[in-house]
């Protein structure tokens, strides 16, 4: 890491401190391309002393090609999203030394397939020896084993198998056609105890898993900061702190596939979703300044507490598991825009919905009761299907109107999602 980083010190020059007509010397090789790999065998012939703690390391004792990955994956990885950036152009920090207790995990990449006798339950690693093993799953007969992962975390060790499996069938979903009887919408509701909302009138409940841990979780981190830095007391208490993450990120993991589950098994083919920005709807509020430069409120108390929720629901980690399940079942998952969809009723070109205090409908013209979270996701059904009204960003005015092409079919399906036993109170419930 530090040859790495002196290279990009000593061969990049700011444009604005130098003028275009001077000359650059020609740049020299990255040194993980050329310096790091050559220097792997003479690692290997003898002890290496860590200069800052004076630790001497047998890199005998490892494996060629989990040093190997070190140099062209991880440092190459790291490296590149600092300086070029990522697809998007998007650049990380500056890259950091890792201490023993940061590097959980160690790749081999090019596993053999004698080294697991998953009869047994035995794996057998270089340089490490057999372990026995539990496979959470039986693995398919006449797979072929490609890489394996080890990693620690903090209630034991886990093997990641990377498998190839020819047997297994190729499923397409563009070969599927949406239509109104095989699509479901689905709404991102994050209302008092609902997660979900979705176009056949279900709401299914939320789980918050960091809200109903955050206590223990403080408690636990504030009496670790009051220790002494590498005390075996504050050991005790950072592995007390992760295994609460541990439960916390577990926890939701399973709820998003029992609830991505309760969806699939709805029977439909095509399940549409509103395409969230994650990163936009959890963003800081602007600061407010007065004329003497003194911050004046800005919401953002109310608004960290929005945040926490947002982040707790993990939608965008729960569309992922609904795609996965779904491609599962033959089914697929269409991200939507769902821009006016919590808005405008479903069967009609009338803004009621205009404050999110709003939660129910009463439409005196149909005598219907109309649930916000419901009607979201059948607008969000129908802008799938292109079913949804076009509205112009900067008049507001309705362009384009295809209301009233499925108002029979919302009708009928919202009477039958309404309840006997209310009673109206107003307009507005």
């Amino acid at each position: 890491m530090g040859q790495c980083l002196d290279w990009w010190e000593r061969n990049r020059c700011a444009i604005n401190s130098c003028p275009l007509v001077c000359h650059l010397p020609e740049l020299a090789d990255n040194p993980y391309y050329t310096d790091l790999k050559a220097q792997l065998p003479l690692l290997k012939t003898d002890l290496v002393i860590v200069q800052w703690s004076g630790e001497l390391l047998d890199f005998k004792s490892v494996y060629s090609t989990i040093l190997q990955d070190v140099y062209t994956s991880r440092l190459k990885k790291a490296m590149d999203r600092y300086i070029q950036g990522d697809s998007n152009g998007k650049r990380s920090g500056r890259p950091r030394f890792k201490t023993q207790a940061d590097y959980r995990s160690f790749k081999f990449p090019q596993a053999k397939q004698a080294w697991l006798d998953d009869k047994n339950g035995v794996l057998h690693l270089p340089f490490v020896g057999g372990m026995q093993i539990r496979l959470h799953r039986p693995l398919p007969d006449g797979f072929k084993l490609k890489t394996v992962q080890v990693i620690k975390k903090a209630d034991g060790w886990y093997v990641n198998l990377c498998i190839e499996d020819s047997t297994a069938p190729e499923f397409s979903t563009n070969e599927i056609i949406p239509s109104w009887e095989n699509s479901t919408g689905i709404d991102a509701v994050l209302y008092e105890a609902d997660f979900l909302a979705l176009s056949d009138g279900q709401k299914l409940p939320s789980l918050k898993s960091f809200r109903n841990s955050q206590l223990k979780l403080a408690n636990v981190s504030k009496r670790k900061v009051r220790r002494k830095r590498g005390s075996n007391r504050r050991r005790k208490l950072a592995k007390q702190e992760a295994r609460i993450h541990q439960r916390i990120a577990r926890s939701r993991k399973d709820h998003a596939y029992h609830t991505a589950h309760s969806v699939v098994r709805t029977g439909k083919k095509v399940f549409f979703h509103e395409k969230l920005d994650i990163k936009s709807l959890t963003r800081r509020n602007k600061a407010k300044l007065d004329e003497t430069g003194v911050y004046l409120p800005n919401g953002q108390a109310a608004k960290s507490g929005l945040n926490k929720s947002w982040l707790d629901a993990a939608f965008g980690n729960f569309f992922q598991t609904l795609e996965y399940i779904a491609e599962k079942a033959g089914a697929k998952v269409v991200a939507v825009k769902p821009n006016y969809t919590s808005q405008f009723l479903s069967y009609r070109d009338e803004k009621v919905f205009t404050d999110c205090s709003i939660r129910q409908y009463w439409d005196e013209i149909e005598q219907l009761l109309v649930d916000r979270d419901i009607n979201a996701a059948i607008n969000i059904k129908r802008v799938g299907l292109g079913l949804f009204l076009t509205i112009n960003s900067r008049s507001g005015k309705i362009t384009v109107s295809k209301t009233s092409s499925t108002a029979m079919e919302v009708l009928r399906s919202l009477r039958g999602f309404e309840k006997p036993s209310l009673t109206r109170k107003g307009s507005v419930w």
